[in-house]
């Protein structure tokens, strides 16, 4: 008898527990909230970590200022990389991937106890990174080139994340079999969970590489392997470093799809034609990394040339039919709710107001004119030459990983908020002016950085003066005003992340909890938009057509003055 009792309540705590979110009427796990919970707070905390390592590097980048000397600048310029490149990024995204899974699919989350495990492996490898870093013996910046040596811990930190990482992609794919077993939801997976199994997918193919590289690098720091080329680490250690940014721009493109559905009940123009864009970033968008490698004497011709042209058109195909598709259906959705006179009608009387919806705009016009632009054109080997190891190339990152990636994640967490930790958000106007505030600084760095760039500004170095060298080198007075815009717009930035993390932490600790009671949307309710396929069935949109024309005429333009700078070097050869 006793055995049936404790096999009954066996069974009773293995039954998922459900509860209903009152905005948008979707069936959130317990355990799957929890760690969604536990990745995003993660990932937040991390994220305040690498700012001020960022404002750190930007004052002394500033000569004017120049903060920190030589050996402490290095150092940070370390651990900023770390910790808000992989660290921050990768537990938030983690947290999307538990999200479009369970939540979006009203489904129990496969394994908690491994994901748990997982999520453990996460904290105590970025833990024993950032301890390597600020032991001050693997200062080896974010590429870590060998023959530069970090201490064992480092690499080790990396290897536990990046298992950890894996982990989280496994459960998320374990997840969608057992909703799909269970008939969770109909039909086919919503375009926000298909951005996110993009996402996965690239993920493990990113985690694989960094495995090849990292795996025979940590031996070489313990010993047990004499040596590691420099040229095939790189090689092979980009297949890591750039996809990371692959698996950034699906999951920035999955949140931008959820925003507009959850704020406006937005739906894609069409379905198919995003899932097709998505399709093309597995198999092309990898290939961007080449960009960095094209200055390398082992890599052969053919290989670059591939890979800078026909490669590389057809992945920001994939980018620029997001990038036509999520303002088409934030007018479709405008115009469906009355608002037609005129052309911009639509536009003006969005939620901006809203910092889910205003954060997620600025991403993705941000992301289009400075990461997207600027990524074409590094992405051509021939202007590569113009800015490869310049700080054009981390200016350019800025625009994608910062003003892209980081601003939608910022959005997506005022959202997250009341439907996962149920709770309000505290300050309110000051949330509403945060996303402004960060997005600005962030597309100022971006700007002056690559303004920099563009006048010949070293990448890596500490001093752009140069002053402890024999031999000195003027750069023209406008690169020093470049830099100190940098230093300026790096304060506003710090300024805007700043207060994201208090609003955030203050709203979890202070904010007042939000029950179980539906709350009547000022919209169709959300879980239709989000969780459901469908298509927004228009294809009128005047205002969306003007602005991608704008879009394509600011390309034209920065593509024509980047080649007109090469012919003036041509000359030279």
């Amino acid at each position: 008898m006793s055995q049936a009792v404790a096999g009954a309540r066996a069974a009773i705590r293995r039954v998922p527990t459900f509860r209903t979110c009152p905005f948008t009427g979707l069936k959130i796990e317990v355990q799957a909230e929890r760690l969604i919970r536990v990745n995003a707070v993660a990932g937040v905390l991390f994220l305040a970590l690498g700012g001020l390592f960022g404002l750190l590097v930007a004052l002394t980048r500033w000569p004017a200022v120049h903060l920190l000397p030589a050996d402490w600048f290095y150092l940070v310029l370390t651990g900023h990389g770390a910790n808000v490149l992989l660290f921050w990024i990768i537990f938030f995204e983690i947290a999307v991937l538990y999200f479009a899974s369970a939540v979006l699919l009203n489904s129990r989350i496969a394994a908690p106890r491994i994901a748990w495990a997982g999520f453990a492996l996460m904290v105590i490898g970025a833990i024993m990174t950032n301890v390597a870093v600020l032991q001050g013996d693997s200062t080896v910046m974010f590429t870590s080139y060998p023959p530069m040596q970090a201490q064992p811990h480092f690499y080790l930190g990396l290897i536990l994340f990046a298992v950890g990482a894996l982990v989280g992609c496994m459960i998320f794919f374990a997840t969608l079999v057992i909703a799909r077993d269970e008939r969770t939801y109909e039909g086919s997976i919503p375009l926000v969970t298909f951005g996110a199994l993009t996402a996965a997918i690239i993920a493990v193919f990113t985690i694989a590489s960094g495995a090849i590289i990292l795996v025979p690098t940590f031996l070489w720091s313990v010993g047990l392997v004499s040596h590691i080329d420099p040229l095939m680490y790189k090689l092979v250690w980009w297949g890591m470093g750039h996809s990371s940014q692959q698996i950034n721009v699906s999951a920035q493109v999955a949140v931008w799809y959820l925003i507009i559905a959850v704020v406006l009940g937005a739906k894609p123009l069409s379905e198919k034609i995003s899932r097709f864009a998505f399709l093309m970033y597995i198999l092309f968008l990898q290939l961007a990394s080449a960009h960095h490698m094209l200055v390398e004497p082992g890599v052969s011709s053919e290989w670059k040339i591939f890979n800078t042209s026909y490669a590389m058109y057809l992945a920001v195909l994939g980018s620029m039919i997001h990038g036509m598709t999520v303002p088409g259906a934030i007018e479709a959705a405008q115009r469906k709710r009355g608002f037609n006179r005129g052309l911009f009608e639509w536009l003006r009387k969005v939620p901006w107001g809203n910092p889910a919806f205003a954060g997620m705009f600025l991403s993705l016009v941000m992301f289009g004119f400075l990461g997207g632009i600027t990524g074409v054109v590094l992405g051509t080997e021939q202007l590569n030459l113009l800015m490869h190891n310049t700080l054009y190339v981390p200016g350019h990152f800025h625009g994608t990983v910062v003003a892209g990636t980081t601003l939608a994640f910022m959005a997506a967490t005022y959202l997250l908020v009341p439907m996962i930790f149920r709770r309000e958000i505290v300050f309110p106007a000051l949330a509403r002016w945060q996303p402004y505030l960060f997005g600005f600084g962030a597309a100022g760095i971006a700007l002056f950085m690559m303004g920099a760039g563009t006048l010949g500004v070293p990448r890596r170095h500490w001093d752009i003066t140069f002053s402890d060298a024999i031999i000195g080198y003027d750069f023209p007075a406008s690169a020093f005003l470049m830099m100190g815009l940098n230093g300026l717009a790096a304060i506003l930035a710090a300024i805007g992340g700043l207060t994201f993390v208090v609003l955030i932490v203050c709203s979890l600790v202070f904010g007042k909890r939000i029950g179980d009671t539906p709350v009547r949307p000022a919209v169709p309710p959300p879980a239709a938009a989000v969780s459901q396929y469908g298509s927004a069935g228009t294809i009128y949109l005047p205002g969306t057509a003007v602005l991608v024309g704008v879009f394509f005429l600011a390309f034209v333009l920065y593509y024509y003055v980047n080649w007109k700078y090469l012919m003036q070097l041509w000359p030279l050869h």
